[in-house]
């Protein structure tokens, strides 16, 4: 597994983990305190948490370079576990998008987050299904980042200073579009440097 996307898969277990441990302990309280402006909604949220939390743990050993060669089948499963927990969290996307009253921006942040989640998991999946390998680690990748932004989002909520740039209206969807993009951002950003840099390297040194 290349250095680079070695970093990339610690941290984003890291966080993962994070997430799947916070989230157990607030929802685990079934009450409207606790579910605040989802507990009208809260069967939309059980299946986003749901699909999300298995894609997650299934997209996390995607990345285990042992796995992949050596039990490839179970390497494949594992994908189509993490495929599906992706549909079912974007089928919840659909339901918290349609049930949200008013707050445009949120309803566009939400909307966009599970476009980039199916987009690129659908390139990820149409890769391999057309045999590059290559191409099919690089879109799972870029997927695996935007499965993580729900864990990216809840960690930027505790910022203090982030709230303070503006009003809730506008740091809430800004921050969660922010959660996938700037991953992916930073992600592809460091790819091209070390692509760049073991270019730049003499022949003799490689």
């Amino acid at each position: 597994m290349p250095g680079w996307s070695t970093l990339v898969w610690l941290l984003g277990l890291a966080v993962a983990l994070h997430f799947l441990w916070v989230t157990a302990q607030r929802y685990g309280q079934v009450s409207a305190e606790a579910y605040g402006m989802f507990w009208e909604r809260r069967n939309w949220l059980w299946l986003h948490v749901a699909g999300g939390s298995l894609a997650m743990l299934a997209g996390a050993t995607q990345f285990i370079g042992p796995l992949r060669r050596h039990r490839p089948r179970l390497h494949r499963w594992l994908g189509r576990i993490y495929l599906a927990g992706i549909l079912l969290g974007s089928a919840a996307v659909a339901g918290l998008i349609a049930t949200t009253q008013g707050w445009l921006a949120l309803k566009m942040a939400f909307a966009a987050t599970g476009l980039a989640w199916l987009v690129t998991s659908f390139c990820g999946y149409r890769s391999i299904r057309r045999g590059d390998v290559e191409q099919h680690r690089r879109w799972m990748l870029r997927s695996y980042l935007v499965t993580l932004s729900p864990a990216v989002f809840r960690l930027s909520l505790l910022v203090p200073a982030l709230m303070q740039l503006a009003s809730p209206l506008v740091m809430v969807p800004s921050l969660l579009v922010l959660s996938w993009a700037l991953p992916l951002m930073v992600h592809e950003a460091g790819r091209r440097l070390v692509s760049i840099g073991t270019l730049a390297e003499p022949s003799g040194s490689r």
